[in-house]
């Protein structure tokens, strides 16, 4: 069941084979993690959204306020009875069907979907996460490749061939060579007292954890943030990389390549990240 237009109905009967999202990519979403009823970093979310309907000059309803948008990922919560456990929510926004490449309309629909998640907090993964660059595409820097669409055919390709080589994970680089983010999520390196992320110019999602991590590190004396561009050739000098998303939290990589790493910051990170939820639920 998934909450389509405000009204709870059946999954297998809500998408045509005109709609936009599945034959253009004309669609945004994002995915949500809700912890006993409470929608995790939800002011967050729901500006990211607004932004990216607008770049994407989508009509935004005027009823599409954050009380309302919250109330209706809390009913499908609510009817999946989901209300005292953890969930990953998923809002999917598509421009209504009419048109070819220009459509006839920029009204939007929304659909919102939740499954069960077995944590209600962010636990260390600290078992073997193997990586390498994804080298086959290459991410072109603009707004667009900041926002999270459907159109992640770079990132589909991208993870298969990470299963055929047996990484749990890739980089992605951008078309000056630099890496932008992983298959699923944002990316954070450190050497010696320095934490580095790729800006947002480089290509790089505007990640919700990124943006709580960044908070974060701002408030720790003993390290500098930086948001610079990453060179290959950094990762082998790297003291730790981690990868980010609202779901998984933080992961460390173990080993790229001959090099491993250490997880120290990732731990301290996810500490505080931690506090920050129980604050928050």
């Amino acid at each position: 069941m998934v909450n389509f237009n405000g009204t709870i109905t059946d999954s297998n009967h809500i998408i045509s084979t005109k709609n936009r999202g599945f034959n253009y990519g004309d669609a945004l979403f994002e995915t949500i993690k809700v912890s006993h009823g409470k929608i995790l970093f939800w002011e967050d979310h729901y500006f990211r959204l607004m932004s990216s309907m607008r770049i994407l000059r989508m009509e935004i309803p005027m009823n599409f306020t954050m009380e309302y948008l919250q109330e209706q990922i809390l009913e499908i919560i609510s009817h999946q009875n989901l209300q005292d456990k953890t969930a990953r929510v998923k809002v999917f926004v598509n421009r209504k069907e009419g048109g070819l490449y220009l459509p006839s309309t920029n009204d939007v629909d929304f659909i919102i979907s939740a499954v069960p998640l077995d944590s209600d907090f962010y636990l260390l993964n600290d078992a073997t996460y193997l990586v390498d660059l994804y080298k086959d595409f290459y991410v072109a820097p603009g707004l667009l490749s900041t926002l999270k669409t459907n159109n992640k055919a770079l990132h589909v390709v991208g993870s298969i061939f990470a299963k055929e080589n047996n990484f749990q994970n890739c980089f992605i680089l951008n078309t000056e060579k630099q890496i932008v983010e992983a298959l699923n999520g944002n990316i954070f390196l450190v050497k010696d007292k320095v934490i580095k992320t790729p800006p947002l110019l480089d290509g790089c999602l505007k990640g919700i954890m990124r943006k709580q991590l960044i908070d974060i590190i701002k408030m720790i004396p003993e390290y500098t943030l930086e948001e610079a561009s990453i060179s290959p050739f950094e990762l082998q000098k790297a003291d730790e990389i981690f990868i980010t998303n609202v779901i998984a939290g933080i992961q460390p990589v173990t080993n790229y390549r001959k090099k491993t790493y250490t997880n120290e910051v990732a731990v301290n990170l996810l500490q505080k990240l931690n506090v920050k939820i129980r604050l928050m639920v």
